[in-house]
């Protein structure tokens, strides 16, 4: 309607605009006439021109509605030309995080109070879809689903896992079973988080004290484990040396042990110390051998 207004209003503008003269024949009536009908032209014409476009921001889509009849076209984000009388519903496509406190029961028939939370989003391509079967709030729809595939899920589950064991694989069931449940109406689900599990105090004091034993038997056998090793390198090392000690003592004959002391013996007449080097093994007569000229004059009989 605001369309048809506004180009009709801007046609008779334009219309009195170029006819000026004709209606009045004082000079600066005219000009008065023909800026106030060229103000109104403008104006109106760029109020029909919108009519015509739309802008849809970043992070939403839009769906057309005339006259109860919904296009099946998302517009994504950005200018597009669309039917001048049609309506332009737009939708946030954003992440949206909702947060419940949900109470549910265990598989031993213990009250639960636990805190979730569910992160989704709107599906751009099934936007129109939304407006036709849900409308602009799907928040309930949302929650409602929510809380009864929890409540589902937990009651699956004794207490203790859910409060401290199993609460990862019970998150990653119920993102599961919220995507198969939400994707058919038009939502996507990234994740689903448990934040928080509310157990009995005497319940929570004996998975406390559980968990504690369990983590300290896991130590203690870490423990155990690191001296076993330990205990079998130093016996494989021990075997190492004494097998080493075998061999090289099995080498060792006496014509080896002859030839390493000459290399010794060869070793020390090299050096440029003053020595004196006696060679015999204690059966036969010693052999002294000076090693300078000093030393050798020192042994040397006299003439």
């Amino acid at each position: 309607m605001s369309f048809i207004v506004s180009t009709i209003a801007s046609l008779v503008s334009i219309l009195v605009f170029f006819n000026s003269n004709r209606l009045v024949d004082n000079r600066i009536a005219q000009i008065t006439i023909k800026a106030i009908a060229g103000l109104i032209a403008l104006v109106a014409s760029l109020n029909a021109i919108s009519r015509l476009l739309v802008v849809i921001p970043a992070g939403s889509v839009g769906v057309e509605d005339f006259q109860g009849k919904v296009s099946e076209r998302t517009l994504p984000a950005g200018i597009h030309g669309i039917n001048p009388f049609a309506d332009v519903i737009q939708f946030s496509t954003r992440l949206r995080d909702v947060k419940e406190e949900i109470a549910a029961t265990s598989k031993e028939g213990l009250a639960l109070g636990i805190d979730i939370s569910v992160q989704y989003r709107l599906d751009p391509a099934k936007a129109a879809s939304v407006y036709t079967n849900i409308g602009l709030e799907e928040r309930e729809i949302v929650i409602s689903r929510f809380r009864s595939i929890s409540r589902e899920i937990v009651a699956g589950y004794p207490a203790e896992a859910v409060y401290a064991t199993k609460r990862e694989e019970i998150s990653l069931k119920l993102a599961d079973k919220l995507r198969s449940q939400l994707a058919p109406l038009g939502f996507i689900v990234d994740e689903a988080l448990l934040r928080n599990v509310k157990v009995p105090e005497t319940l929570q004091a004996a998975i406390q004290q559980r968990l504690k034993s369990e983590q300290e038997n896991l130590q203690m056998k870490f423990v155990l484990e690191k001296e076993t090793q330990e205990a079998e390198r130093k016996r494989i090392e021990a075997k190492g040396a004494a097998d080493a000690q075998k061999i090289l003592a099995e080498g060792l004959t006496p014509a080896v042990l002859q030839l390493r002391a000459i290399e010794a013996t060869e070793k020390l007449s090299l050096s440029p110390n003053s020595k004196i080097v006696i060679l015999g093994s204690g059966q036969n007569t010693p052999l002294i051998l000076p090693l300078d000229r000093d030393a050798a004059k020192a042994v040397a009989p006299a003439n």
